[in-house]
């Protein structure tokens, strides 16, 4: 069972920078692929980032440019680096990892961190 506890969220001014860390535990062999979502008062979950056990990334078209997602295979982590942050980034993420027999889907998820922006 794997776990994900992530952290570095808070408030920042409009402009500003976070970086969001996520450490992942347990059987992290089977993670094939880690991400970022995030949801906001009123919205559905939306996604953000993705990274593959590869390294392959995508993201959502509203953080491309600003947002850079990464891992460190070594410490079993993956990292949002979030620049030029807009009040509109408000909300809490929740880090997300897809082991190998859930292709599609990501089934295991932390218990999120308040990103606030304000303007």
């Amino acid at each position: 069972q794997e776990q994900l506890v992530e952290s570095g969220g808070g408030l920042v001014q409009a402009g500003g920078s976070l970086r969001l860390s996520c450490a992942a535990s347990g059987n992290i062999f089977s993670i094939n692929a880690m991400g970022w979502y995030r949801q906001a008062p009123g919205k559905q979950r939306e996604l953000v980032a993705t990274i593959t056990r590869r390294g392959s990334t995508n993201y959502a078209d509203s953080v491309k440019g600003r947002f850079t997602i990464s891992r460190d295979n070594g410490k079993n982590t993956v990292y949002l680096q979030m620049n030029s942050l807009k009040p509109d980034d408000t909300a809490v993420y929740y880090c997300a990892a897809r082991p190998d027999w859930s292709p599609n889907l990501y089934v295991y998820w932390g218990q999120g961190t308040q990103v606030t922006v304000s303007s």
